[in-house]
């Protein structure tokens, strides 16, 4: 499976990044299988630090056996849950090497700050999902996990 992660920088070594704000799996290095999304990662990475091109690396991925994976097959009850402690509870931390599916978009991202607001419901955030193309995410959250990534290349991505 060929898995992306878009950067400002060539990363050839994957590494768990902190990160400056929660992220909706908690610390680690994210990648998608949708070459679309990790434009979309690159291309808000160059707009946020004026940055006039970056790269979407390229990794083969291979399941090794014993990790500990978390696999949402939707947004659902789990998912939002989920995501919601890794946004708002302070020091929240999993124990799962890898945490995939899905990514929350822009509207995703809108309707899930109305429900931490307490504007909407869970179950109103849950049909309001239902209606977004979502695409994944694949959360490498442990150093065991990044041993299943190999760097392939790179894309540059120019403003």
């Amino acid at each position: 499976m060929i898995l992306y992660h878009g950067s400002l920088e060539v990363v050839e070594l994957p590494q768990i990044f902190e990160a400056n704000r929660p992220l909706d799996f908690g610390t680690g290095f994210y990648t998608t299988t949708n070459l679309q999304q990790a434009h979309r990662w690159v291309k808000l990475r160059m707009e946020q630090n004026n940055a006039s091109h970056g790269f979407i690396n390229m990794y083969e991925y291979t399941p090794a056996k014993g990790l500990h994976t978390r696999r949402f097959q939707s947004a659902n009850e789990a998912w939002v849950d989920f995501v919601h402690a890794n946004r708002t509870v302070q020091d929240y931390n999993h124990d799962y090497d890898i945490v995939t599916d899905p990514v929350a978009n822009d509207n995703v991202y809108l309707s899930f700050n109305l429900y931490e607001s307490g504007i909407i419901t869970k179950w109103e955030l849950i049909r309001r999902l239902k209606t977004y193309k979502l695409v994944d995410q694949l959360l490498f959250h442990t150093e065991r996990s990044l041993a299943t990534l190999k760097y392939i290349g790179n894309k540059e991505v120019k403003i």
